[in-house]
């Protein structure tokens, strides 16, 4: 076997070429690995959401969006909170004690919110994922049972929930609503996706 020597100009187009692809692989590279960051968009869409509740009334509520879920703010009234006592029986977790979507603790209560009168809950069934629609109405409804005390149907399958979101037994939706993070920035003003462990 001989020792050939490479041609010194071979040898500098093999140079040239190996460092302009290595330039070019660079370039490539560079938008796959700064794909892996998340956007603006996707930074904002994590962001907690500050809301005005100050023209929220008794009976009423809002929606807002977080982390593109709705999340419904309530403001019940005396009589929609009484009801909640009167149907504890009814429901598959009254208490908020499964875990498939933890509940805060300072929601684990009857009325599942911080303030008794404020429900926040995400507004998405927790069975397929559908969204209820609101049933405040008391009373014989279509879909619903003759003791109504008002709450939300799931008619994509029936699921209902109380005005709290907590599901009824015997229910397709196996778990109640999901209350997300939350805090009172003052009487008016509450922060979603933030709460004082955070």
């Amino acid at each position: 076997m001989s020792d050939t020597p490479v041609d010194s100009s071979k040898r500098t187009w093999l140079i040239a070429s190996t460092c302009a692809g290595a330039v070019g692989a660079g370039f490539v590279a560079t938008p796959f690995v700064s794909s892996f960051q998340p956007s603006e968009r996707a930074k904002a869409a994590g962001a907690a959401v500050e809301v005005d509740i100050s023209a929220l009334n008794p009976g009423e509520k809002l929606t807002v969006e977080w982390r593109g879920k709705p999340v419904w703010i309530m403001k019940r009234s005396p009589e929609q909170l009484e009801s909640l006592a009167k149907i504890e029986g009814q429901l598959a977790d009254p208490s908020s004690l499964r875990t498939a979507y933890p509940t805060p603790e300072y929601a684990k209560n009857q009325h599942r919110s911080i303030k008794p009168e404020i429900m926040v809950a995400v507004g998405i069934c927790t069975h397929l994922g559908c969204s209820p629609g609101d049933k405040f109405a008391k009373g014989p409804q279509p879909s619903l049972p003759d003791d109504w005390h008002g709450g939300f149907l799931c008619a994509c399958h029936g699921s209902t929930f109380d005005l709290a979101g907590r599901v009824f037994k015997n229910k397709p939706a196996p778990d109640n609503l999901e209350v997300p993070p939350h805090m009172y920035l003052s009487d008016t003003k509450l922060i979603i996706g933030e709460d004082k462990k955070a």
